[in-house]
């Protein structure tokens, strides 16, 4: 059997192991209870983050109160965001128009795509960020409740690489 060439191949990123092979996967049970409850009756489940994955990626199971709640459209300097609908339906802003989108769909924004994502009624999506920064920092920070003047909100969302449009 031949397989197709192509006229410039890519290849794989830099080996960043040199072993024998080890045994480091680990599982989360999915009775794991969430990391995060939000005043909306939201979750956030912490599958792999940042920390865990060496910066490679940070991967989150986000479930949605009865009322929507969601951040409006923005943008990542230094991550791309992916977002992979579980259960219900989610809105996502694709940076021309919000789209409804249902169980089994995918919305893949790069660096510097704008996006934006609503949901309610328990919808729930996996969330994933490459490479994986510190997102938790965030997350807890929302979830918290905690006030902040303008100048707060605007110096902690530009810490976590949020710009909003």
């Amino acid at each position: 059997m031949s397989f197709p060439s192509s006229s410039s191949p890519r290849s794989y990123p830099p080996e960043v192991y040199d072993g024998e092979g080890e045994a480091s996967a680990w599982i989360r049970p999915s009775d794991t209870p969430p990391d995060l409850t939000y005043a909306s009756g939201g979750t956030c489940e912490y599958l792999v983050t940042g920390e865990r994955s060496r910066g490679n990626l940070g991967v989150y199971r986000w479930t949605f109160g009865e009322g929507e709640t969601g951040p409006d459209p923005h943008f990542h300097r230094t991550m791309s965001e992916h977002f992979y609908v579980l259960r219900g339906t989610v809105r996502l802003y694709d940076g021309r128009a919000w789209v409804s989108a249902g169980v089994g769909d995918y919305l893949y924004v790069p660096e510097g795509g704008i996006h934006g994502f609503k949901g309610s009624d328990h919808a729930q999506m996996l969330l994933s960020f490459t490479p994986g920064g510190p997102r938790e920092d965030y997350f807890e920070a929302l979830a918290s409740g905690r006030s902040m003047t303008e100048e707060e909100r605007a110096e902690f969302m530009l810490r976590h690489d949020n710009h909003w449009v």
